[in-house]
């Protein structure tokens, strides 16, 4: 899991360059290792995570999907890391990677670069550069990416296609990781933007944001700018990422493929959050980062990245088809019930067991994010009669009518493993609802998830009033659920 870029492990002296707002930005450069005089490399610029320093230290090893500094030069790769505009020693106020700011700031990096003996040039001015890194570092991929046509290859991680559908799914805070992200990323000498100050106060009392706030976050992207972006992609994501779901991967997929650029997707257990089903194989995003950069940065056209998209099941088990598949299938259920709107018996925080590797302190901070089997809900039963593997974003439909002193209500639904007691792909989806005593339906798509079922098998769809990871602030009341039916899509393929 990675939220932010770890503090440096072996400090060197930074350079600065002015951006072009006067705001200094600061970085590191490593040339590629065995590099002769007079001889030059391509260039991998990364950046780190939200609030996170960039990466000071030369033979820095890679963690998780991402390559690190010594594993990138040692493969014949130049190296760029910086610290984003308003992460110290940087200047200026974090815009949350919007292109016309920390968009524009790498690009006067990629001009730097272009001066530099060591960087491999396609033209004058022009260096052949890529780009990695996750989440914050993935998200800058796109936003500069479509604006600086030097840029020729991004592998962007765990990030994400526009923060008010990721952060504020149908108008409704994701609280629990707007608190998290915050908690991590308010360090000594790092600067926010006002807007994203309001955003976290916000949060801390509502479920919705203010229209400054979300005009703020539509600005940042990286939606608004997919067009522009006519270069190799390789996108990596994490089916339990809740932050950043594999809906926001499957919505920048499809937008760049309307581009016609090469592309590939994979989906991995990862990303923000906790895998706590069968990772799989846990090498594959760099595997695939490695194929990718070597193809199209060093341009060696034998290498096969292999199919347009590949992902993985909960039993750890890795399939891949030609496109993002259409389903061909559908496995259907319907319900009915009456749900109590209480804080009391909702969906987590997450109490179970969490991997060693995950320290006491940022457990804390991570539970609430983390969904889980409700004590109190309306339940749903969806059964396998064959074989199925379930890979795309299911379709909830609901008949409903119920009064509540609540302005604003939202109910909550999500896919529950009742065996491993663990809510499928650890994701949950909020949904508004009018309450004023009159029938009403409303059609949702739930976030997508990744799940193979075997002949028989049994999932749990529960609707829910509460949830640490949106704290809804259910005030009272009830709902009856005439017609509650759910459609998961399916996969034949292998």
């Amino acid at each position: 899991m990675s939220v932010l870029a770890g503090a440096p492990a072996q400090a060197q002296d930074y350079n600065t360059i002015t951006s072009f707002d006067g705001t200094p930005i600061t970085f590191y450069w490593f040339p590629a290792v065995g590099l002769a005089e007079g001889e030059r490399a391509p260039t991998v610029l990364q950046g780190p995570g939200f609030g996170g320093q960039a990466q000071s230290n030369p033979e820095a090893q890679g963690s998780g999907s991402v390559p690190g500094v010594g594993d990138l030069r040692q493969a014949g790769y130049n190296v760029l890391t910086w610290n984003p505009r308003g992460i110290s020693p940087s200047g200026g106020e974090a815009q949350l990677d919007n292109p016309d700011f920390e968009g524009r700031d790498v690009s006067a990096l990629i001009s730097w670069v272009a001066d530099q003996p060591q960087s491999q040039l396609d033209a004058a001015g022009d260096p052949r550069v890529g780009m990695t890194g996750a989440s914050y570092g993935g998200g800058i991929q796109f936003s500069t990416a479509a604006i600086d046509k030097r840029v020729d290859v991004i592998v962007p991680v765990i990030a994400w296609n526009s923060l008010q559908t990721s952060l504020y799914k149908q108008t409704t805070i994701k609280t629990g990781w707007v608190n998290a992200l915050l908690t991590g990323a308010t360090r000594p000498g790092n600067t926010f933007s006002p807007s994203i100050l309001k955003g976290r106060e916000q949060a801390r009392k509502g479920s919705t944001f203010s229209s400054e706030v979300v005009r703020f976050a539509r600005a940042a992207g990286p939606d608004r700018v997919l067009s522009q972006i006519k270069i190799p992609t390789l996108i990596l994501q994490g089916t339990v990422d809740n932050l950043f779901p594999p809906s926001e991967a499957i919505a920048n997929y499809k937008a760049l493929r309307a581009n016609g650029v090469p592309l590939k997707m994979v989906w991995f257990c990862g990303g923000h959050g906790v895998c706590l089903t069968d990772a799989g194989n846990s090498n594959l995003p760099v595997e695939q980062t490695w194929l990718w950069l070597s193809k199209y940065l060093k341009g060696d056209a034998s290498v096969d990245t292999g199919p347009a998209f590949t992902w993985v099941d909960q039993r750890g088990t890795y399939r891949s088809a030609g496109d993002y598949p259409t389903p061909d299938g559908r496995v259907q259920a319907k319900g009915a019930g009456r749900l109590t709107l209480s804080k009391k018996g909702g969906s987590g925080p997450y109490a179970g067991e969490l991997p060693s590797t995950i320290s006491p302190l940022f457990a804390l901070v991570l539970r609430p994010t983390i969904p889980a089997p409700a004590k109190r809900s309306v339940d749903v039963t969806v059964r396998a009669e064959d074989a199925a593997v379930v890979v795309g974003t299911p379709k909830l439909r609901i008949a409903y009518k119920g009064r509540s002193d609540s302005k604003k209500v939202r109910v909550l639904a999500q896919l529950v493993d009742k065996r491993t007691k663990t809510v499928v792909g650890n994701q949950i989806t909020p949904i508004p609802v009018v309450l004023d005593g009159k029938r009403r339906t409303a059609s949702v798509p739930m976030e997508a998830v990744s799940f193979a079922m075997r002949p028989g098998q049994r999932l749990t769809l529960q609707l829910v009033a509460q949830s640490s990871a949106y704290n809804v602030f259910p005030k009272g009341g009830s709902v009856r659920f005439s017609k509650i039916r759910v459609s998961l899509p399916t996969y034949s393929g292998s």
